[in-house]
């Protein structure tokens, strides 16, 4: 499950005129950075903190056009400003694409960048080959989590105290939101067998795909 280079990137994810979408770049590691600490400052306490972190970039992040690592990280510009980041994590053994950090500047929060990048993300998914998508998603604001949902994504339950934030000035665990969408044909997928489900699971698996 190869990454498609950047011109088919651009391509499967449309941006509204103005907007560009730039691979990492070395150069860009400060800014991104920054960016991220400014919209996004839960990052530095949990599970995403590497972006914070320059040296997580250049172990982890492919970059400078580099296409050899597991984490693709896309700038989104307008004009010279910094607007959005973007980061897909690839699971070459499951074929699955983990959307593991979405952010926007605040000022692009309801223009609909993150729905436009969520629906452009499942077409370069499709093209490379995977499966499976899934996200998880902050409940600290409803943006992401409506991006999703307007793109077809299945709420699948919460992860309890999965993932750290700062509240209030105390860094706690908080339930994070785990959306999901299948891409593999039905006819490829394995459901359960109703017996082999507890009581429990079973009610909560025709909760969740009654339809």
């Amino acid at each position: 499950m190869n990454w498609l280079p950047l011109d088919r990137f651009r391509t499967l994810i449309p941006l509204s005129p103005g907007l560009r979408l730039e691979a990492m770049q070395s150069a860009h590691i400060e800014s991104v950075i920054a960016a991220l600490r400014s919209w996004y400052p839960d990052v530095a306490h949990g599970s995403n903190s590497g972006y914070l972190r320059d040296g997580f970039y250049h172990r982890q992040v492919c970059l400078d056009g580099a296409a050899d690592k597991h984490i693709q990280v896309f700038t989104i510009w307008a004009g010279g400003e910094l607007v959005g980041v973007l980061s897909p994590k690839r699971e070459v053994d499951s074929l699955a694409l983990y959307a593991r950090v979405g952010a926007v500047a605040p000022h692009h929060a309801r223009t609909g960048l993150m729905s436009r990048a969520t629906a452009g993300m499942e077409d370069v998914a499709r093209e490379m080959g995977a499966a499976f998508m899934y996200a998880l998603v902050t409940l600290k604001h409803p943006y992401m989590a409506q991006a999703l949902e307007h793109g077809g994504y299945r709420l699948l339950g919460f992860w309890p105290g999965f993932d750290r934030e700062l509240v209030d000035g105390v860094v706690k665990r908080v339930y994070q939101a785990v959306y999901a969408k299948l891409l593999a044909p039905e006819d490829r997928v394995l459901r359960p067998d109703p017996k082999n489900l507890t009581p429990g699971a079973r009610a909560l698996f025709e909760l969740l795909f009654s339809d």
